[in-house]
């Protein structure tokens, strides 16, 4: 099979494309032939040997752990899926960012992993929505859910997560404010519910929300971390919640709880997503939520751009410089 690994730690350029040999699926494994491949910034974070990587990389490695395709083979003893099944994974039950491997052609994968299609849900739609609508979802049903009245700050709204935030919200009753990188994604964010955009390179985010809702917004959202995260505790109302759900800049400093005190009370809660799917059946269930949404037309997925497998280098490119709105995937 063809794959995407790395050797060592580093920029795109560390990405090569490259033969590999698959064993046959061991007992309880399906082997999927991928179709659409998701790119996520934990992605971004193994290449580069990110902050929390707790063990050591062996090497080569193959990156990636979320992908949607077709089983092709079962091992002993693997049970809820058969050969033909359309299916998608996020992860494999280990640490998301160490159990890797989806950049690739085919794969191994536990077979209690999978999760079977609905019937008109496209494999890029899946690889594109899992992880950013259980994020999505992790963050609205668990930790804080908008109501009528609220107003909400998401950072990076035009992003594949940013934006399903931003469309959920808005069908709960909110109204949404979204920091973005540009006037072609404050447009994109616009076109999904966003009811105000800040350009953040150009204007001082803090002042423009102050601008909006001078008392401050009911909660943030935020997946960008270091450079966003200190800031927005100046953009919340008393008693409102910050939200870091995700770090595209790097890992958020330390937070003084005396400090939220004096800012009006204050909430902060950093969710993980495998807590999220933790317990047998949640995957499912969840899953279920997110492809319903879809169907009834509240999530609509924004896929920006495909690549080849082959790509993949361009890819982290494109996803690290921010160049496009929504999700990016990766096409065998």
């Amino acid at each position: 099979m063809k794959a995407i690994r790395i050797h060592e730690n580093g920029g795109p350029e560390v990405l090569r494309y490259e033969d590999c040999e698959l064993p046959p699926p061991a007992a309880g494994e399906a082997r999927v032939r991928h179709t659409a491949i998701a790119i996520n910034f934990s992605d971004v974070n193994v290449r580069r040997g990110g902050f929390y990587i707790a063990n050591p990389q062996r090497y080569p490695l193959i990156l990636g752990n979320e992908a949607a395709g077709v089983v092709t083979a079962l091992g002993t003893g693997a049970t809820g899926v058969a050969a033909g099944d359309r299916v998608a994974y996020v992860g494999t039950g280990g640490p998301f960012y160490e159990a890797t491997g989806s950049y690739a052609d085919e794969r191994n994968v536990p077979a209690r992993c999978l999760l079977k299609l609905p019937e008109g849900s496209s494999e890029p739609l899946a690889a594109a929505l899992l992880l950013k609508g259980l994020t999505a979802a992790m963050v609205i049903n668990r930790v804080y859910t908008p109501k009528p009245g609220d107003t909400l700050l998401i950072h990076a709204a035009s992003s594949g997560v940013g934006l399903l935030l931003t469309q959920w919200s808005k069908h709960l009753g909110a109204t949404v404010i979204g920091t973005v990188g540009s006037p072609e994604k404050a447009r994109i964010a616009r076109a999904h519910g966003c009811d105000h955009t800040i350009l953040y390179r150009e204007t001082n985010f803090v002042e423009a929300v102050k601008k909006i809702v001078p008392r401050g917004v009911s909660a943030v959202f935020d997946g960008v971390g270091k450079d966003t995260f200190m800031a927005s505790i100046d953009c919340v109302r008393r008693f409102g919640m910050l939200v870091n759900y995700g770090n595209a800049s790097g890992h958020v400093p330390p937070v003084d709880l005396l400090l939220l005190a004096k800012k009006g009370s204050l909430s902060v809660s950093r969710p993980a997503f495998s807590t999220y799917i933790e317990e047998p059946g949640e995957f499912q269930s969840a899953s279920s939520e997110l492809f319903d949404l879809v169907r009834r037309g509240v999530l609509k997925v924004e896929i920006s751009r495909s690549y080849p497998l082959s790509d993949a280098a361009q890819a982290h490119r494109d996803l690290e410089s921010r160049k496009y709105a929504g999700s990016l995937i990766l096409v065998p």
